[in-house]
């Protein structure tokens, strides 16, 4: 990866049975059904498992455990751009 802007800009939710995987330090409990990446719920939202600097070289040290949203994630759709301009990338 060499961009990482949507692992710093969305809160990234999903049910709560897909963190079994997932170190308990990388989720927060947002309801009885919902967790989400720890450091995504919050105004300045930065995904725990995101290593390296937005723009630069990055990665996601749970890339194979990563949930739903993530996998969801189109490189150049709407929201990703959006996070691009959020951090003053092209």
């Amino acid at each position: 990866m060499s961009c990482g802007a949507c692992c710093a800009s969305f809160r990234v939710s999903f049910y709560w049975a897909e963190a079994s995987d997932l170190p308990d330090a990388l989720t927060e409990r947002v309801s009885p059904l919902y967790s989400c990446m720890a450091g995504t719920h919050s105004k300045a939202p930065r995904c725990a498992a995101l290593q390296g600097e937005i723009g630069g070289a990055v990665a996601c040290s749970v890339y194979a455990q990563r949930p739903s949203p993530c996998r969801e994630v189109v490189a150049g759709d709407a929201k990703c751009l959006a996070a691009r301009q959020r951090h003053g990338l092209p």
